[in-house]
């Protein structure tokens, strides 16, 4: 009785087994789904951006070229002044006195010289009498010289001492955004050297350089591409997502600097506000090429296979296939493709981690477009960074379904 029931039990297992054999064949997972997209192919520009620093294109720290007693202080903190406004009056009456002394010496060389005349002028009468000798006339002749002389010196004389009053009124030496004072009226400075006490400083706004370093691959790459002239530039703050000031680079220094590979560049930036002020940092981009017509996929379609960079593309049967890539700059979240890529090309955008080459997929269809973006660029004083943008639109990615 025992035995047949474990017969009957052994039979229904088998029977089970069998039937579920085939099901269980049947059942084989589906191929994943994936979303695809051919490339986007639009006109591209590459440029290569930097960071740098903002400067004032005039600077001056302003000090008395005389000493004396501040008695006037005739601008605000922070005013902007105008080249030939005054600044500064010092107390001018012990310039008047020395001035007073030195108009003085000029009016006592002038009666020396008078004298001087009137005595050659006898001397030489006498001497066609034979009154005095010849040697007489020749001293009363080299007095006459030196009373010129002295009549030369006593009028240098004056003029210093005018320049001395004229220095007691303190101008701006250019037209910028003034400091604060740093004296106040009632103290005694000195002047007339670097040494000097500095009374306010003055930088000034319009137009400010715009000062970075480049590597010496971009110099190179400059210079091969033989631009000569002003090179366009833009130029955006820390706080800003596009570029929206331009201006024109004016110099390159002259050697590179050993220590650090780098060339030092400057660019002229239009300030009409005045916003921008010396000492704000930038990121500035000179353009690479040319704009030219480039294809375009997500960045997160590449895929790093070793040493080289791909891209899955799935045919018309489903199968993936991995094509490598030549890789250009960023533009955005989209990755420039100089080469590899078909424009027919149906690329995986989404769903790259499911996909396998030889593997077959589920594509479903979607197109690659531009977008605006306020995503910030890093900034870093590396080597400059490559970037591209699309002509036309800001720098970004959007994957959007049909």
């Amino acid at each position: 009785m025992r035995t047949a029931k474990l017969v009957a039990a052994s039979t229904l297992v088998a029977a089970a087994l069998y039937g579920c054999s085939p099901r269980s064949e049947a059942q084989a997972p589906p191929a994943p789904a994936v979303t695809v997209a051919t490339p986007l192919v639009q006109a591209v520009q590459d440029w290569d951006e930097f960071t740098g620093r903002f400067e004032a294109t005039q600077e001056v720290e302003v000090r008395a070229r005389v000493g004396g007693y501040i008695s006037g202080v005739h601008f605000r903190d922070g005013d902007y002044v105008r080249r030939g406004q005054l600044l500064f009056t010092l107390d001018p009456r012990p310039a008047q006195a020395a001035l007073a002394a030195a108009r003085a010496q000029l009016a006592q060389a002038q009666a020396q010289l008078a004298l001087a005349r009137s005595e050659l002028a006898r001397s030489e009468t006498l001497l066609e009498s034979q009154a005095v000798s010849q040697a007489e006339v020749d001293t009363r002749r080299g007095a006459l010289q030196t009373a010129q002389a002295a009549i030369a010196a006593a009028n240098a004389n004056v003029r210093a001492r005018q320049l001395d009053l004229e220095f007691t009124r303190v101008t701006a030496p250019i037209s910028g955004r003034a400091s604060d004072r740093r004296v106040d009226p009632g103290n005694l400075v000195a002047g007339g050297s670097s040494a000097a006490d500095v009374l306010t400083s003055i930088v000034s706004s319009a137009p400010i350089h715009f000062v970075f370093d480049g590597s010496e691959a971009v110099l190179l790459k400059y210079q091969r591409q033989a631009r000569n002239g002003a090179a366009p530039i833009q130029v955006r703050l820390q706080d800003e997502a596009t570029f929206t000031r331009s201006g024109t680079l004016d110099f390159t220094d002259n050697a590179i600097d050993g220590s650090s590979g780098t060339v030092r560049l400057r660019a002229v930036v239009a300030n009409a506000d005045g916003f921008l002020k010396p000492g704000m940092f930038g990121r500035g981009r000179l353009a690479g090429t040319t704009t030219y017509t480039g294809m375009l996929v997500p960045d997160a379609a590449i895929v790093t296979d070793g040493a080289r960079k791909v891209v899955y593309v799935v045919a018309a049967d489903g199968t993936v296939a991995a094509k490598a890539v030549e890789l250009g700059p960023l533009a955005g979240d989209l990755r420039v493709v100089r080469s590899g890529l078909a424009p027919a090309d149906r690329v995986i955008v989404t769903g790259v981690q499911r996909a396998r080459p030889g593997q077959k997929v589920t594509p479903r269809a979607t197109r690659i477009t531009a977008r605006a973006t306020t995503t910030e660029v890093p900034t870093t004083t590396a080597p400059p960074a490559s970037a591209a943008t699309l002509t036309g639109s800001l720098p970004a990615a959007s994957v959007s379904g049909d």
